[in-house]
């Protein structure tokens, strides 16, 4: 199990359970483990244990807050820290320019305004995920699974964004075979309009999402240990 402390050993033995518990997962599912992308979700954690966790060898970082990674991940980069950096929280239209400039990948497209920004506003083409709200909970972003196909059709044809896959945030369960049948049509709603990446599953559902076709997992607490306390901005 993965220990509480957000410390540089602690880290990297917290890193080696997910992919211990990865690597389980896909022999479950007949899958490959390299298949299975993990991306550390830094949320609320400090340059340092961004920085720990490179050197424990963790090669994709998640943030969910534009303003927290733009004074976070440049000052982890210039310490040695290449990651691919992955956006999986909300993004503001007024945020567009500063998150195209900090980020690889956009995980979170969860409309049809949202991608003409980023459209509009990229000098470059940009990899995103379409955001699905399979659950259809009122607190959470995302397209309705039943808006998803035009709505992709339409981002296609859009100059400066490429729509690699889907992602989801499946609701919070005491069992997560409970969230088995939202990671299960997520799958099957890739697979039927032909999209590669499938981003679901978090630290409490993580093996299930696996077991379900994921090819990105988002890990926050498993990795870096609970989440410190923060004043509200």
């Amino acid at each position: 199990m993965p220990t509480s402390n957000a410390g540089t050993s602690a880290i990297a033995a917290n890193l080696r359970w997910v992919r211990d518990r990865v690597d389980a997962a896909c022999r479950r599912a007949g899958r490959s483990p390299a298949d299975v992308t993990i991306v550390g979700v830094s949320k609320g954690f400090p340059v340092e244990a961004v920085v720990a966790a490179w050197q424990a060898g963790l090669r994709d970082v998640g943030e969910n807050r534009v303003q927290e990674a733009a004074a976070k991940l440049p000052a982890a980069m210039a310490q040695g820290a290449a990651f691919r950096r992955h956006l999986v929280g909300h993004l503001q239209t007024n945020k567009v320019k500063t998150a195209i400039d900090l980020f690889d990948i956009i995980q979170s497209v969860d409309s049809l305004r949202l991608a003409e920004a980023i459209s509009s506003t990229a000098g470059k083409s940009i990899s995103v995920l379409l955001e699905v709200n399979v659950a259809a909970e009122e607190s959470k972003y995302g397209l309705k699974p039943d808006e998803v196909p035009q709505a992709l059709e339409r981002i296609r044809s859009l100059p400066n964004i490429d729509v690699v896959g889907l992602m989801t945030v499946a609701p919070a369960a005491s069992d997560a075979e409970q969230v088995r049948p939202v990671f299960r049509r997520l799958r099957e709603m890739a697979e039927s309009l032909g999209v590669p990446e499938l981003s679901m599953g978090m630290s409490d559902d993580f093996e299930v999402a696996v077991e379900e076709g994921a090819t990105m997992i988002r890990i926050g607490r498993a990795i870096f240990g609970p989440r410190p306390e923060r004043s509200e901005e």
